[in-house]
Order: C-alpha cells, then sequence, then structure tokens
C-alpha cells in the first residue's frame, strides 16, 4: 500500500496519565489506521494519483470536490502532524524565537495557552484547534472535521490539538475542557512547534505515494 501508519514518537505509555495508553491504542491504532486503510482504498483505482504524496493527494481531492478521499487522507495527514506535537511531560516550555513570537503576539506563554484551550473548547463539534504562522505573525484559529491547513493558504502549522470526541472520552468521558487544559500545559512538544517556524512543517507529516506497478506479462 502506497501510505503507512507512521510510528508514534513515543511509548504508547509515555504520555499517561495526560493521554493514557488505552486512549492511544484506539485513537492512533484504530481512528488513525482506518483513515491510512481508507485513504488507499480510495486511490488504488485512481491512475492520475499514482506517485503522488500525500500531500498532493489531500490537494487534489479539494480541488475535484472528492469528499470522501479528502476527509480520509486530510484526517490521515493531521494525526500524523498531531503525535509529533505532543511529548511526555518533561516541563518543556518554548525559548528562542518561538518564545519572542508567542511575547509579540499574546504577551506570555500562559496568555497564548488560554487562548489556544478557548479555541479549543469553544470549537463546535469535531475539529481541530491550530496554532499557525501567518507572515511572522501567530495566529490561533480551529477548522472543522477533517479540514486542514494543507488547503488553506497563509497557514503554516506549528501546533494542533485535535478535539474530535474519540481523542478525549476514553479518559476524560465529555470533559473537553479538563482534556483542553491538561493536554496544553504538560505535553507540548515546544521543540517541534519551534521546528516548524522553517516552514516545513507540512512535510513532517507528509508522506510520499508509490507507483502503481503494472501486472506481470504471463506466457
Amino acid at each position: 500500500m502506497p501510505f503507512q501508519l507512521p510510528d508514534l514518537p513515543f511509548a504508547k505509555d509515555a504520555l499517561a496519565p495526560v493521554m493514557s495508553a488505552e486512549t492511544l491504542e484506539f485513537h492512533w491504532g484504530k481512528h488513525h489506521r482506518a483513515y491510512v486503510t481508507k485513504t488507499n482504498e480510495l486511490i488504488a483505482d485512481q491512475q492520475q494519483l499514482s506517485g503522488a504524496s500525500l500531500i498532493d493527494v489531500v490537494r487534489d481531492a479539494k480541488s475535484a470536490g472528492n469528499n470522501k478521499l479528502f476527509n480520509n487522507s486530510a484526517q490521515l495527514w493531521n494525526h500524523s502532524f498531531f503525535w509529533q506535537c505532543l511529548a511526555p511531560s518533561q516541563g518543556q516550555k518554548p525559548s528562542g524565537r518561538l518564545a519572542e513570537l508567542i511575547s509579540d503576539a499574546f504577551g506570555s506563554e500562559e496568555q497564548l495557552l488560554q487562548k489556544l484551550q478557548e479555541e479549543a473548547v469553544n470549537h463546535f463539534s469535531n475539529g481541530w484547534a491550530w496554532l499557525v504562522l501567518d507572515r511572522d505573525l501567530l495566529k490561533i484559529t480551529s477548522l472543522h472535521d477533517a479540514d486542514t491547513p494543507i488547503v488553506h493558504e497563509g497557514m503554516v502549522p506549528l501546533f494542533t490539538l485535535d478535539v474530535w470526541e474519540h481523542a478525549y472520552y476514553i479518559d476524560y468521558r465529555n470533559e473537553r475542557p479538563r482534556f483542553a487544559q491538561t493536554v496544553l500545559s504538560s505535553i507540548v512538544n515546544w521543540d517541534f512547534v519551534a521546528q516548524n517556524l522553517d516552514g516545513k512543517g507540512f512535510d513532517r507529516a507528509n508522506q510520499e505515494g508509490s507507483e502503481a506497478r503494472s501486472p506481470e506479462l504471463t506466457t
């Protein structure tokens, strides 16, 4: 199959108790895997997408109005980016240029996290809360369902928080506010966020496609 379920960048129990191994068994092991499987199924008979990268598939599906392929491929990418936004709680803090940009845009890390939490909590129904870079200015926004910065001009992804119910229902039941506050206050991978200031965050969750193989001739 052209696309794969990427490995988690940490052990499945490494984020506990903020995010349990059971949540990751379902969220990564089942939901994320299902997006991979369905994306591969949907592109199997589309010759024009042979060898296309995951990002190319997402953009092509969006422009073609292929909602089923867009939803699955975009969710494949969104989740691949999301896991890298998290890290075991070790007192990590933003530093360097990232800390300066946070100060300029929000005043402090605490104010940034508060606004990001509010965005996540107030987002209606399923979707993603995003911290993005727009012309050297940090901005907070949210996107519904499978929507992704890949198809929005001027949205350079730095960090995202999944606010679909499957992200938190095992550990927090229906308490999205507690989920958002707990994750944002303790397991943000600020090194990854800072790395994405180079504008290459899209590529860090991308996958190259494989060329379709022609059937072997038999004699």
